[in-house]
């Protein structure tokens, strides 16, 4: 299960046997959503928060916060996520510690 980023206590990561479409999780405590990425010719063209089955969903703060994160860090998950599962090299880690307005 790579993490991939902590952004305010939000963890964003992959689990290691991911599918498509590319998507990412992000937990606060016991709370999961995740992200799927709809990409066409090459570029982001839609972003779908999804619920996590057996999971409760992150709560409205912080649901808003990962939704400003993905915002701004979009082509960098997608990026990490090739990387990883059709690649095969590791991701790095990266702590935000600078509010996304």
């Amino acid at each position: 299960m790579p993490k991939i980023f902590e952004y305010f206590g939000i963890v964003i990561f992959f689990y290691s046997n991911e599918h498509e479409p590319i998507h990412v999780h992000a937990s606060y405590g016991i709370l999961e959503s995740k992200a799927e990425f709809y990409i066409i010719n090459g570029i982001i063209s839609e972003i779908k928060i999804k619920l996590v089955s057996g999971k409760r969903p992150l709560d409205t703060t912080r649901l808003k916060d990962f939704e400003k994160f993905l915002e701004v860090y979009a082509e960098k998950i997608v990026q990490k996520w090739i990387d990883y599962f059709v690649y095969h090299k590791e991701v790095s880690f990266e702590k935000i510690t600078k509010k996304i307005r």
